[in-house]
């Protein structure tokens, strides 16, 4: 099932890494620089060889002489660079391309790839980049190298519809220099909020680190929480005395913050405040709390015994889990690599 290998570029907390190999890949390397991160990485696949450094200041020519890789030689090369300069925050006011330095690091992805040239390439990011002139970058100098390029090498899926209980709109870049990879299938129907963690056991009680933590928070927000309705209620449904300033002001505005995820759809997009009610619809749908990072983790398709680092504390494990890559989702393009592989082979 391993015979095909593949190399994790920014791999995170191993959300990519995961789905990979679930999709029968042996990721052989990942490259990482945050320390959180790295922990994580390093609890969950202590046999990758990971590199805990800046990808700007890596030579592939070394990871490639580390790993006996040969030009053209490795299966796949996936990568998801850090991709806060496209999100919808960062792009609200309509501006297709922002300046921050983050946005660039597509072109290390790009300098792996013109010196390891890959028989395939995954590329995962937020749906802002798909409209972004550095994609046009990459797609032309992946012409010029050969891989076969049309109009559905890059395009935007939902996660929902590819096993994935949660909205999470994601581009995805597959590119082959042996053929065309098929798209994956969408799923036969919707996991659900119920599906995944109804159930799952009371806050405080469970053993489980990620799933007992406690937040505190005021009297009066404990009281928003409890009037709130269940399933599927939002913060516009409370007495007026409950509202807070700025929703007064906008009544329109953030609609989903402190409302609550419904049990029979799926979640809303998992994010770095997953943990916090004024972040977005993160109230359990009927228990008077936030979902737990472990609930969070299992939205997004993480197992139940995935270990995420403490070092840093609960904020840093939330950001790592909001920007994780969902494995199923992964998992499912992935095994379309594999295919592609097999049958060209």
């Amino acid at each position: 099932m391993d015979k095909y290998k593949a190399i994790d570029l920014f791999c995170g907390a191993g959300g990519l890494t995961l789905g990979l190999i679930n999709a029968g890949f042996k990721v052989i390397s990942g490259v990482e620089n945050s320390e959180p991160a790295i922990s994580t990485y390093k609890s969950n696949y202590s046999d990758h060889k990971l590199y805990a450094e800046d990808i700007r200041e890596l030579k592939p020519e070394k990871v490639m002489n580390d790993l006996g890789l040969r030009v053209g030689e490795l299966d796949l090369l996936a990568g998801c660079p850090p991709c806060q300069g496209f999100s919808t925050h960062r792009t609200r006011n309509k501006v297709a391309s922002v300046s921050d330095v983050r946005n660039d690091l597509v072109f290390e992805l790009m300098k792996f790839v013109r010196a390891m040239l890959p028989k395939t390439i995954m590329m995962e990011n937020v749906p802002g980049l798909a409209k972004d002139k550095r994609i046009d970058t990459v797609l032309e100098e992946l012409k010029k190298l050969g891989y076969q390029i049309d109009e559905n090498t890059v395009q935007v899926k939902d996660a929902s519809e590819y096993g994935v209980p949660q909205r999470r709109r994601r581009m995805i870049l597959l590119a082959s220099r042996i053929g065309f990879i098929k798209p994956a299938k969408k799923a036969d129907k919707k996991v659900t909020v119920r599906d995944v963690i109804h159930g799952f056991g009371a806050v405080g009680k469970s053993g489980d680190v990620l799933h007992d933590l406690r937040a505190k928070r005021t009297k009066r927000i404990e009281e928003m929480i409890k009037l709130v309705p269940k399933d599927g209620g939002s913060r516009a449904q409370l007495p007026k005395e409950y509202w807070l300033k700025c929703h007064l002001k906008s009544p329109k505005s953030y609609t989903d913050v402190y409302g609550r995820m419904a049990w029979d759809t799926v979640s809303p997009t998992i994010t770095g405040g997953c943990h916090q009610p004024s972040k977005g619809r993160f109230l359990h749908p009927e228990e008077n709390r936030v979902i737990s990072l472990r609930e969070a983790a299992l939205l997004q398709t993480f197992p139940k015994d995935y270990q995420f680092s403490m070092k840093k504390g609960k904020d840093a494990v939330a950001l790592m889990i909001g920007n994780a890559l969902p494995p199923e989702f992964i998992k499912r393009h992935a095994a379309m690599v594999r295919r592609h592989l097999e049958e060209t082979n």
